[in-house]
C-alpha cells in the first residue's frame, strides 16, 4: 500500500505544506476567534504536529490569538492555515487549504454557543456547545 500523503498551500503559494498519513474528520468551529479570521465558519482538520512538514513557509506568520494558542496565516496572500494549541503536539489545518481530494468529510459543529445570529446549521451532525 503506498504512503498516504496530503498536499496543501495558501493561495498565492508561499506556504505549502505535505501532511504524512491520513487525515483526521474535520469540525468546523463557530467561535468568534475563528469566525473573525476567516470570514464565517472555519473548517479544519487536526493531525499530529510531526506529520506536517512545511515545503515553503516564507510568508508564514504566526498571530498569538490568545494566552493559549497561535494562529498560522500567510503574510502575503492572508490566507488563515494553521491553529495551534500552546500545550499541544496536535496542529489544525484549514481544511481549504488542501489540494484535493482530501479523504475526509465534515464530522462535527463545535464552539455552536458562540455562532453568529446570521446563519442556521442545516446539518445532522454533532454540535458541541463549546
Amino acid at each position: 500500500m503506498a504512503d498516504i500523503a496530503h498536499t496543501g498551500s495558501c493561495l498565492c503559494g508561499g506556504v505549502t505544506f505535505t501532511v504524512a498519513g491520513p487525515l483526521a474528520p474535520a469540525s468546523a468551529c463557530h467561535c468568534g476567534q475563528c469566525r473573525r479570521q476567516s470570514g464565517h465558519v472555519w473548517a479544519s482538520t487536526h493531525v499530529p504536529r510531526a506529520s506536517l512538514s512545511l515545503g515553503s513557509d516564507t510568508s508564514l506568520r504566526w498571530y498569538a490569538s490568545s494566552d493559549s494558542a497561535r494562529r498560522g496565516f500567510c503574510g502575503t496572500c492572508g490566507s488563515v492555515l494553521f491553529w495551534q494549541h500552546n500545550d499541544e503536539d496536535d496542529i489544525s489545518i484549514s481544511m481549504g487549504a488542501f489540494d484535493a481530494p482530501t479523504g475526509t468529510r465534515l464530522a462535527r459543529h463545535i464552539f455552536v454557543a458562540h455562532k453568529g445570529d446570521y446563519y442556521e446549521i442545516a446539518d445532522d451532525l454533532p454540535q458541541q456547545a463549546q
